[in-house]
């Protein structure tokens, strides 16, 4: 069978190389492939890998963890709990929204493209990168999992003092994964409108970020979605 090489910013596919060799990683591009004769299969191709080409592995400063892609048409692009310009916000996205605007101050933006977070530093990455339309955890269980979880755990044994930042249940799930004594882990309710009232609502996660940054010297993330037509200078 052809090899086909992921496109992947290059110091993340020199991490993750030896996921890419797996037998699993393989039988997951074939599931991906029967998906798609079958299926529409979100986000498209080019995109599910653009949290780590947003986000360069040596410009991680904080982590933000989903786990599903949207399953709507034209909803998911490859960064967790982003849609891209002109698609209507989905409610947890709304609520998140609501909570930087609590905490910070910050007007809620029109547009719900996060993709000038990621180029700050803030790597929005779901459990699993791909998903069949209208169909919610129908990839999971494939491989994507075994990917990500390899993910966290690079970036927890390679790097220092970033910020995992878990919303959820399922997020907070992957704590094992972090080395606590080297990291800062943020965890709160899922900003789901089911539980954002559990705990999600006043985490003021955003300025603790910021917070945590300034203290070690870093630059703090401008989370401002100002203007969604300007390229993010860094």
């Amino acid at each position: 069978m052809e090899k086909i090489e992921p496109v992947i910013e290059e110091r993340w596919k020199m991490m993750l190389r030896e996921e890419f060799e797996q037998p699993w990683f393989s039988q997951l591009k074939d599931f991906l492939i029967k998906e798609k004769k079958m299926y529409r299969v979100f986000p498209p191709g080019p995109f599910i890998f653009n949290a780590f080409n947003q986000t360069p592995f040596d410009r991680v400063k904080v982590v933000i963890l989903g786990q599903d892609p949207y399953h709507g048409a034209g909803q998911a692009h490859g960064l967790c709990f982003s849609v891209p310009r002109g698609v209507p916000k989905p409610p947890s996205l709304v609520n998140i929204f609501k909570e930087m605007e609590s905490d910070l101050g910050l007007p809620i933006p029109a547009s719900g493209d996060l993709t000038q977070w990621a180029r700050q530093g803030v790597l929005l990455l779901n459990a699993t990168l791909t998903v069949r339309e209208d169909k919610a955890g129908s990839h999971q269980g494939h491989g994507w999992e075994i990917f990500t979880d390899a993910v966290i755990k690079k970036l927890s044994s390679h790097h220092t003092g970033l910020i995992f930042v878990l919303w959820g249940n399922y997020a907070i799930a992957k704590k094992n994964l972090i080395d606590d004594a080297r990291h800062f882990i943020l965890t709160a309710a899922h900003p789901s409108p089911l539980s954002a009232h559990r705990g999600f609502f006043g985490c003021n996660h955003f300025s603790q970020i910021n917070h945590v940054l300034e203290k070690r010297g870093n630059q703090p993330i401008n989370w401002k979605l100002e203007d969604q037509n300007a390229e993010y200078e860094a």
